[in-house]
């Protein structure tokens, strides 16, 4: 995939947005979306070209309706098409993610719009971030305009930038004579900090591009960011958004069906204003699961390792590598499923501690000892997706097994997280954590979430995400195992 290579400065700060429509569906924000879960196969949303004929056509059509219908002075013509998904619905719909822009053509006069330059000063341009879905009927002649959502590109409204802690992002874009020079001594402190080797003059030059196109990435999702979150330098600054979605996410989570479980009942009494498991001793330290996308694996034994302390008052730091190795019904480093997980389990027999059976972040052959085994399962259940069911089971039975949709948690530094609905499709979920607790921090709703990559991470391994609107997909897969 190389988006982050055709698009330029305003493109390039929202190539993440590849993130929301890159599987299995469109763009949508949890009010919109249908009831049933996005899957691939015949009729599912594809990602095409941004220069595809048939998306500069849609594209064409949208704009000519947002100037319909725009009450401003200027004409508005789009300036990047960020992301296009097709799909074929009794015609074929298209989903575009596109970046709007003033002209300096008065709408009260008649012009051809793609002769109208933009706007060169910023408060007059007015960047927008806008998602189209138009239908289309071709053997019909027909075309209609479904659905627009446009917000403020933080170019065009006052925010809290990244670029004024010199620590965490490049400079300011009006600052060329120091911006080489600070991001260079930036990078070179990336290396330094994360203690990266490349193999070739020409393989450095080619992380130093990544890591300044991706701050500039992490500057995007700062400003579009409606919570307390820092995004900037993190251990993946020098991957593209294709590197780490392979090598640290889970395609399979919005792609495959989970196995049906029996639905969880939910406490009758209402949940607490705040709980978090780890100030009750339920959860094991922060752990890494490397170069490899086993956080289904991560996200079950800590939901185990709860389950296991509160019934048998024993906290166990239990192997995941078990289950990357001898879980059939995953694809270990490939993705998995924690439906499948629990199943796997019970067919096993249990699962050995770490220690007896160590984490080495890659498959091999299984290697499970039956009189090892330290901990159990009888069943596993489903959770509510309301998520106020969610925080009073989490509170009285232990931390939960949940997925998201991992948008923002690349350059995730600290805070809580509350990115747009629609650029992190709750459908779309690719990464599979623990729910530990949920709070408030200055009066944001937040949950509690323990991540498997490594204590580095964010706040010290975890991430701390807005409670309350489904956010991210937070919501839509959450499990656990039971034990009797």
């Amino acid at each position: 995939m190389q988006l982050r290579s055709q698009l330029g400065f305003w493109g390039c700060c929202l190539v993440f947005l590849v993130y929301c429509t890159f599987q299995t569906g469109s763009v949508l924000s949890r009010g919109d979306a249908p009831n049933q879960r996005l899957f691939g196969g015949p009729g599912a949303a594809v990602l095409v070209p941004s220069s595809d004929p048939a998306v500069l056509k849609a594209a064409q059509f949208a704009e000519d309706r947002y100037n319909l219908g725009y009450n401003g002075v200027y004409l508005r013509r789009i300036s990047k098409i960020l992301s296009a998904t097709k799909q074929v619905v009794s015609g074929v719909k298209f989903t575009l993610v596109v970046e709007l822009g003033n002209t300096f053509c008065k709408k009260s006069k008649p012009f051809h719009l793609e002769t109208c330059d933009f706007h060169t000063d910023q408060d007059t341009l007015k960047k927008e971030v806008c998602l189209f879905e138009i239908w289309e009927v071709p053997w019909e002649d027909k075309v209609k305009l479904l659905k627009q959502k446009c917000h403020l590109s933080g170019a065009s409204k006052e925010s809290n930038r990244l670029g004024e802690q010199a620590n965490s992002s490049p400079p300011p874009m009006n600052q060329p004579q120091n911006s080489s020079s600070l991001l260079m001594m930036m990078f070179k402190d990336f290396v330094s900090t994360y203690s990266r080797e490349y193999h070739s003059q020409e393989e450095a030059e080619k992380r130093f591009h990544i890591f300044a196109e991706n701050l500039e990435t992490a500057r995007k999702i700062q400003d579009l960011d409606q919570g307390s979150a820092e995004y900037g330098v993190t251990q993946f600054s020098d991957l593209t958004e294709e590197e780490f979605r392979t090598l640290y996410l889970n395609p399979l989570l919005s792609r495959s069906e989970p196995r049906p479980m029996r639905q969880a009942a939910v406490p009758r009494d209402p949940p607490p204003a705040e709980w978090d498991w780890r100030d009750h001793g339920a959860v094991t330290p922060v752990k890494d699961q490397g170069m490899c996308g086993s956080c289904w694996a991560f996200s079950v034994t800590g939901n185990i390792e709860g389950q296991w302390y509160l019934k048998k008052g024993t906290l166990l730091s239990l192997s995941e590598q078990e289950l990357v190795d001898c879980d059939h019904l995953d694809q270990a480093c490939g993705g998995g499923l924690p439906s499948n997980a629990y199943e796997a389990i019970e067919n096993l027999g249990g699962l050995e501690t770490e220690t007896d059976y160590n984490y080495t972040g890659h498959k091999q052959s299984c290697g499970f000892t039956r009189n090892k085994v330290e901990a159990y399962i009888n069943s596993s259940v489903e959770i509510s997706k309301d998520e106020r069911d969610i925080a009073a089971w989490l509170a009285k039975n232990g931390p939960v097994s949940v997925a998201l949709n991992a948008f923002a948690m690349q350059f995730y530094r600290k805070g809580v997280s509350h990115p747009l609905k629609i650029f992190c499709n709750p459908w779309m979920i690719d990464h599979a954590v623990l729910l530990v607790g949920y709070g408030e921090r200055k009066g944001i709703p937040f949950w509690a979430i323990k991540n498997s990559w490594g204590e580095n991470y964010g706040e010290k391994g975890y991430y701390y995400l807005y409670r309350g609107s489904g956010l991210c997909g937070i919501n839509k897969m959450c499990s656990s195992a039971i034990v009797n």
